[in-house]
This record gives C-alpha cells, structure tokens and sequence, in this order.
C-alpha cells in the first residue's frame, strides 16, 4: 500500500466526492493502476485519516407509500414486532379492497391480495427495500389510476393500523 503523494490525494478527492470504498477500489485499479483488496482500501482510507461519507438516505417512491418500511432492520425482519395479524377486507368508497396475508411470501416483509374497483384482483408484496410491486391474476391487467391511488391509501392505513 505505498502510494505517492499524487495518488494519496487522488483517494482523498474521491472520498471527499462520496465514493464508497468499493468504488474507490475499481477506481484504484483502472486509473492508477494499483490492485487492493477492498481490506487494504479499507486500511489506506484509515491509514490517510480520512472518513467516507454516510450515503445519502432512500428518497420515497410514492408520496402515500413513503412510511411504509420504516421500522424495518436491514435484514429484512421487524424489531419487537410479532408475524403481521390478518385483517378483514378494507372497504373504501373507489371499492378497492385490500387484505394482508397472516404470513408473508417469501422475501417480503408484507405481502396480501387487492381486488379493484373492476373485479379484477392481484396480489401485492412490500419487500426489504421498501418496493411495493402486485402481480395480477389477469396477464397485462392494469388497474385504472384512480384504483391505484386508492390502494396505496388504503394499503398504508391498513399497514399503520398494523403497526408498520
């Protein structure tokens, strides 16, 4: 790890940039030419003193949805929380209904049904990241804007009456 003062400084003006180590590690090995392991990155960065930068927080995907995975670990499990408890069909006036499964499908901190104002109904799932997808029962189904918008309040009032 014997860099020189050009190159020290080049690592530097990246971390000052945000680059994650790893980062810093491709960009050791294509623009100077020097191999690390992401350890010995790891070791210069502390070695020159410096401190990378906290990545900026996830912005919310929709302006209803932004609370929804808020408590959740990393892991992808709840703190002091229970396996989520059935609810009956939440009827609203878009005649949207959502249910919530009493046991999540895999990789999913949540998961339930949703029947549209149409008739047609889906499944949906809130995985780790906070992405919230459904898959409809219907191939190349899409439900009409204002039934979305009405799932997603309702799925939110759902979840928080939850406890998510």
């Amino acid at each position: 790890m014997n860099l020189d003062e050009a190159q020290r400084s080049k690592v530097a003006e990246w971390i000052a940039q945000g680059l994650k180590l790893s980062e810093i590690q491709n960009r050791l090995a294509a623009e100077l030419g020097v191999r690390l392991t992401y350890m010995e990155v790891r070791l210069l960065v502390d070695d020159l003193k410096l401190t990378p930068k906290d990545p900026e927080p996830p912005k919310p995907v929709a302006a209803g949805m932004s609370g929804l995975a808020a408590g959740a670990h990393p892991s992808g499990t709840h703190s002091d929380r229970a396996a989520p408890k059935p609810t009956q069909p939440a009827e609203s006036p878009g005649r949207v209904s959502v249910t919530v499964d009493k046991l999540a499908r895999p990789g999913a901190l949540v998961s339930g049904k949703v029947t549209f104002s149409d008739g047609q109904t889906a499944e949906w799932h809130l995985d780790q990241t906070g992405q919230l997808a459904f898959i409809p029962q219907k191939r190349g189904y899409r439900p009409p804007a204002a039934d979305l918008q009405q799932f997603q309040m309702t799925l939110d009032t759902e979840l928080s009456r939850m406890g998510f």
